[in-house]
């Protein structure tokens, strides 16, 4: 369905609408932590345990998104989102009273299930409203969205709500139950506008001559063997996977890697806010940029190369000042731009379309999120060993390089 069918900006404004579906997911998932020197210290966790809580939502992904990329594509992406955003915000109410670390644990992977949901619903959305060559700009406006519920985890949440409110579990108890009417709200909305009807007949339409043949089971099969086997997608898996580890280790660990620096728990949750606004920016400027001048591969290149500079300049620089300001904005603007381009690269590659983009997207996370799992994970148990953040950080930084290589390869094939 082309934007053009429910006019300009109607679209845009649906767009905007169910990008308050992955704000309030951010917002969810990030409170905790913004909040993690205080849990740590409440439910007496070891570093280990932190870092598998703060990694925890990317390893529901493991598992699960493949799956759930292949149930958005086939249920639409109305449904998706609203079950997605009520799922993980009963799961964020719930967390409000966990006793340690085996409840946080159990209710962080609910809301691990609930965020598939909104990662592969909205990909699904865009392609379905947006031409191929046309979905840049739209998945960065929900980029966006997710990238400032982020910072207002950070520099609202725990530096100004939280306190409000009484601590992190009014906190979490307060923003699980608006997840949960927003998710009800947005139901009504797609219910009236009839999305998941029109994404089943744009699907219809992109449709080969003899895919309708056949059982269903068949037609997940033959959907799984061409995401499966496509070589340009599994670079953009390996890019996604490299992404996932730098966004979540980074995000996840930086307050405090700042709070052990010695900066006050509200300066660092505002700093790392920094980061998030930085990454913003990346999300708008790299995909623009890369659409105009029909570089999504050098995009993914140069991208790589930054924030693996950016992250080493995190490591070197002592105290809060211009070099760790600076590095800081550096490594935000290197990964915020990978995020677009993992997601708006799929539905442009020969055999996937709108059609697949919920599966295809399913498969970049499903392996992905092995490094969103490992990036807490191997910051929080590096400290363990070493009682140092820099070699977790510099694993992260690694990252980098990979990108760079995959993004040669994808330009190589391409040419």
């Amino acid at each position: 369905m082309a934007d053009d069918t429910l006019g300009r900006r109607r679209t845009y404004g649906i767009v905007v609408t169910a990008t308050l579906a992955y704000t309030c997911l951010m917002f969810v998932w990030f409170s905790l932590p913004a909040y993690l020197s205080t849990i740590i210290a409440e439910l007496e966790l070891s570093g280990t345990q932190a870092g598998v809580v703060a990694g925890a939502v990317p390893l529901t992904y493991i598992p699960l998104a493949l799956f759930s990329g292949l149930a958005v594509d086939r249920i639409g992406p109305g449904r998706s989102l609203a079950a997605g955003a009520v799922i993980f915000g009963v799961a964020q109410a719930g967390r409000s009273v966990a006793a340690g670390f085996p409840s946080l644990l159990a209710l962080t992977l609910l809301l691990g299930v609930g965020a598939t949901a909104i990662t592969f619903g909205l990909p699904k959305l865009v392609s379905t409203l947006f031409p191929p060559s046309r979905t840049g700009f739209p998945s960065s406006i929900y980029l966006v969205g997710a990238s400032a519920g982020t910072a207002l985890a950070f520099g609202v949440g725990r530096p100004i709500l939280g306190p409000w409110l009484g601590g992190w579990r009014p906190l979490f108890l307060w923003s699980g139950l608006v997840a949960v009417g927003y998710g009800l709200g947005w139901y009504l909305l797609a219910r009236r506008l009839r999305i998941d009807e029109r994404a089943a007949a744009n699907d219809a339409s992109e449709r080969a001559p003899g895919d309708e043949n056949g059982s269903p089971l068949e037609s997940i099969r033959r959907d799984l063997r061409l995401i499966l086997t496509h070589r340009e997608l599994q670079l953009v898996v390996v890019v996604g996977t490299m992404y996932l580890l730098a966004s979540h280790g980074i995000q996840g660990w930086l307050p405090t890697v700042l709070e052990a620096r010695g900066v006050s728990p509200g300066l660092a949750g505002q700093t790392t806010s920094l980061f998030v606004a930085a990454y913003a920016v990346g999300i708008f400027t790299v995909p623009v940029l890369a659409d105009r001048y029909e570089a999504r591969p050098t995009a993914l290149i140069g991208c790589g190369a930054v924030f693996c500079t950016g992250t080493v300049g995190v490591v070197l620089a002592d105290g809060i000042g211009p070099a760790l300001l600076g590095s800081i904005v550096v490594a935000g603007l290197g990964v915020g731009g990978l995020s677009p381009l993992v997601r708006a690269i799929p539905p442009a590659l020969e055999g996937i379309g709108a059609r697949l983009t919920g599966t295809a997207v399913g498969f970049i996370f499903a392996v992905g999120e092995i490094g969103g799992f490992l990036g807490p994970v191997l910051i929080g148990t590096s400290h363990d060993l070493t009682g140092s953040y820099a070699p977790g950080l510099g694993l992260i930084a690694a990252a980098g390089i990979v990108v760079a290589f995959a993004g040669a390869t994808l330009r190589r094939l391409a040419d």
